[in-house]
Formats: C-alpha cells, structure tokens, sequence
C-alpha cells in the first residue's frame, strides 16, 4: 500500500507541470509512429531486398529519419504545438531520440544480466528488460521534447 502511495505522489509531481491531456496525445502519438515505424521498415526491406544486399540495414537507417520526422511533427503539432524553429526543434529531437537509444544500448545487457541473476526468468530476461526500458524511455522522451525539444524560449 506504501508503494501505491509513494507512486501515486511521483505521479502527482511529474504530471504537475504538464498541460491537461498532454502527455495522453504524447502517448496516442507514440503509438502513430510506433505503428508508423514498424510499416515502413518493413515496407522498405520488402522493397529493397532485391536490389541491395542487408536491405534490412539500409530499411532501417532510411525509416529512422523518416520516422523521427514524423514523430517530430506529431508532437509539434498535436502535443506541444509550437510554432516555428522547425529545424532547431528538429534537431533537438533527434538529439533526444539518440540519446535514449544510446541509454538503451547501454542498460539493456546491464538489465538483462540483473534480472537473469536475481530471478528465475532467464529466457524471458530480454523481454522483461526491453519492456522495462521502453517504459523509461517513454517517460524520458516525454520529457526529453517537452524540457529540450520543443521548450519555449522564454
């Protein structure tokens, strides 16, 4: 009951600076590019594979730009509505997307070797540890775009 508490008084404090409905079209947005995302990579493998060798490297690096622009106009338009700096705000995106996928790369084996040693989920260990690190990364992202990203100027 103390741990429902203490999350309920974290999630108080970190929803008290955002605006009403806000980090609710963050996440409706998340799940647009995540859907986005996923088809065109996939799109792009299926195009690519018989004109390149590892199509499915060059569908990745050519749907990650696409897609952090994507998202990047998502949330300029539909969450943070800012105007202008189209190029600067763009910039810090990616910023903020690099950055959490370099975090990603760096807790993922860490997480996954914890949770193998300290529980009995050895094969689901990946698993647990990628959903674990997607939810921090969301939270981190969020606020990633709304402090640095798409911060106002004054």
């Amino acid at each position: 009951m103390r741990l429902l508490r203490l999350i309920g008084e974290w999630w108080k404090g970190f929803t008290q600076h955002i605006a009403p409905g806000q980090f609710g079209r963050y996440l409706l947005v998340g799940l647009w590019n995540t859907l986005f995302a996923y088809s065109t990579f996939a799109l792009l493998t299926a195009v690519l594979t018989p004109l390149v060798p590892y199509s499915y490297m060059w569908a990745s690096l050519l749907a990650s730009l696409l897609n952090i622009t994507v998202a990047y106009l998502g949330y300029k338009w539909f969450v943070f509505k800012t105007k202008g700096n189209y190029l600067r705000e763009w910039m810090r995106c990616v910023a903020v997307y690099g950055s959490g996928i370099i975090f990603s790369l760096i807790a993922l084996p860490v997480l996954v070797f914890a949770i193998r040693r300290n529980t009995h989920f050895v094969t689901q260990a990946p698993y647990i540890a990628g959903a674990i690190l997607t939810a921090v990364i969301v939270v981190y992202s969020f606020l990633g775009h709304k402090k640095f990203s798409f911060r106002s100027p004054s």
